[in-house]
């Protein structure tokens, strides 16, 4: 059971903050550090709140991101729970609501690819971002999309399976064989030789390598292979020594870390004043078959006992739990214990979370540790050179503060025709695509730059009151795609909605490119600043490219639904079943009256008007 207690935001001082801390009750529970505006920027759990709550706020040392995160709150408030699995549960899901500024988050899950073995007489394997309530298989999330290509390729190189687009079992005799199937690589469902069966058993089998029992795979594949030749079914013997062949091709391109039967997580941290980042390993049948770097920014707080939350959110969006997982960090015997508890709960069967401290395991642990120290260097060398750039810019603008969060913004139109303003988010020196968003112009009649522009700035700076999310955030420096006209307008419509953001125009050369900033009445050469040049340049570069693909998408949208809604008795819900079913107005134009009456939803009214508007003379 929980208990919320919540408080009115006021800014406490040090001293009452302890006062308060030291009247939580020995108990296990979740609390929430609220700044002076009462936006919650940290949200932790404890098997004891009195005893943790109340560290941040006695003398002593602390890490560098802790202090900084201390010194800006202003109340706190919590829950109570009656367990620790419990409190860790809530921890996760207030994470997910409020997205502290303090704590590490995991991006949103519905951007993790995974592969999918799809509920078919003939299974395929592809890649999918989303999981649905169907049938199918899914494995996964994979570290990128690159990653779940190359294992799709390589299992159906290993195991014949179709690369082709033709749908079985429709298509089978009806299509030529391949140039695949006449190399080996596949095994030739089209010619109609090979049976539902057989077909499925290679798909359990690329189901069991994805499950990382390849060293099973193997043996279930030799054994076959022996029986075929003693039966003297020699070509079939052959098939599946090739087969062996390539799964060993495949076992020789993995880091084998362990033994065959192995299979285990391996999480690693490496932290300082400027980042963190958390490898995992993923060891399976005694390889590394994946593997992902998360890394983590100057503020969010990446203690051992702040991970906990990380790697519940981090299995839970996961297929597939081993039955260990290791910690290279020391973290209190009872906190893994709760993890252990959780996870078990989540994969079905029994998760050990421990921290090895000698042999072989701990060996391991360094290494992944390794891994993610020098990722975090790379990303630190490129903080250290963005940093300097945003310096720079800085004195250049006369800024007050270090520009952490830049908003850029630009106008795009076809004629009078949608007008739309994109908007991104250049955050220490790197983009932010999950902050970017789109305005579709709706007051503007006409081409007016400015007025596109003031609306969008209203829109989104109207949202500065917001309790969470990306609009809720002020930015330190707004760019615009225009000159003094433009800064002119927006600083106008600052002072109207009384906030005061540095605005600044990006001005452009004969050549399209970047030469200086402006305000409403002077210019900033920026032609001998080469990191500022190169800064500006980017994100001009990303925001009319954004900009644009947001204005060329809505105008492709248009066309093809209104030329179909041209057609009498066709709406825009016809028209957009048509696009669907047949993939583009191309197909359409080629298909026959009897093909488009085959769509759901099209009478054979319907389907003899869209076939008259595209062939009838005239049309």
């Amino acid at each position: 059971m929980q208990n919320e207690h919540k408080t009115t935001p006021m800014r406490l001082d040090r001293d009452a903050l302890l006062q308060k801390a030291n009247e939580l009750p020995l108990c296990p529970g979740v609390y929430l550090m609220r700044d002076r505006l009462g936006k919650v920027i940290y949200v932790g759990k404890s098997r004891k709140l009195k005893n943790r709550v109340s560290q941040y706020f006695q003398n002593g040392e602390k890490n560098v991101k802790t202090a900084r995160m201390v010194s800006l709150v202003a109340d706190f408030d919590y829950f109570l729970c009656d367990t620790e699995i419990e409190a860790l549960t809530l921890e996760n899901a207030l994470i997910k609501q409020y997205s502290p500024k303090y704590n590490i988050r995991l991006k949103d899950a519905k951007s993790y690819p995974y592969i999918k073995v799809t509920a078919e007489e003939y299974p395929r394997l592809i890649m999918t971002r989303t999981r649905q309530a169907d049938k199918g298989k899914y494995f996964g999330p994979y570290s990128g999309v690159a990653t779940v290509f190359s294992i799709i390729d390589t299992l159906k190189k290993t195991l014949g399976l179709p690369d082709c687009k033709h749908r079985f079992p429709r298509d089978i005799g009806k299509i030529r064989p391949c140039l695949y199937h006449q190399m080996g690589r596949c095994c030739g469902v089209c010619t109609g030789q090979i049976t539902p069966e057989e077909y499925q058993a290679r798909i359990d089998m690329a189901v069991d390598i994805l499950r990382g029992k390849t060293a099973q795979v193997r043996r279930q594949t030799e054994e076959s292979m022996l029986q075929c030749a003693e039966e003297e079914r020699y070509e079939a013997a052959a098939t599946y020594r090739d087969t062996l062949r390539a799964l060993d091709r495949l076992s020789d391109r993995q880091n084998v870390v362990a033994a065959p039967d192995t299979e285990q997580d391996v999480v690693a941290l490496y932290s300082d004043d400027i980042c963190s980042c958390i490898s995992v390993f993923y060891i399976r049948s005694g390889a590394v078959s994946d593997k992902s770097d998360f890394v983590f920014g100057r503020d969010q707080l990446t203690e051992a006992g702040d991970l906990s939350a990380f790697l519940c959110e981090h299995y839970r969006v996961r297929t597939y739990i081993p039955h260990e997982i290791l910690l290279s960090f020391s973290m209190e015997q009872e906190e893994l214990e709760t993890i252990s508890a959780y996870l078990t709960g989540l994969a079905g069967h029994r998760v050990i979370v421990r921290v090895p401290e000698r042999g072989r395991l701990h060996t391991l642990c360094r290494m992944v540790e390794d891994n993610a120290r020098e990722r975090a260097e790379r990303h630190r060398a490129a903080l250290e050179k963005d940093d300097g750039a945003l310096i720079r810019l800085a004195q250049l603008c006369g800024l007050e503060v270090y520009p952490e969060r830049i908003e850029a913004y630009d106008i795009s139109n076809l004629g009078a025709e949608h007008l739309t303003a994109g908007m991104i988010v250049c955050r220490d020196g790197q983009f932010r695509r999950s902050d970017y968003r789109t305005f579709h112009i709706k007051t503007v009649q006409g081409t007016d730059d400015y007025a596109s522009m003031r609306e969008a700035l209203y829109r989104r700076l109207s949202h500065l009151g917001d309790e969470d999310g990306s609009f809720s955030q002020v930015p330190d420096l707004i760019l615009l795609d225009g000159g003094r006209g433009h800064v002119g307008v927006i600083r106008q419509l600052l002072d109207e909605m009384g906030l005061d953001i540095p605005v600044f125009g990006m001005v452009k050369d004969d050549y399209h490119k970047t030469r200086a900033l402006c305000t409403d009445t002077e210019e900033i050469s920026i032609a001998r600043e080469q990191q500022v040049f190169m800064l500006l340049y980017r994100i001009q570069e990303e925001v009319h490219r954004y900009t644009v693909s947001r204005m060329d998408a809505a105008k492709r949208k248009t066309l093809k639904t209104s030329s179909l809604e041209k057609i009498p008795g066709i709406g825009a819900i016809k028209a957009k079943k048509l696009l669907t079913a047949f993939g583009g107005l191309g197909a359409i134009k080629q298909a026959s009256v009897q093909q488009i009456a085959a769509i759901k939803g099209i009478s054979g009214r319907d389907a003899q008007a869209v076939y008259d508007y595209f062939h009838v003379k005239g049309k």
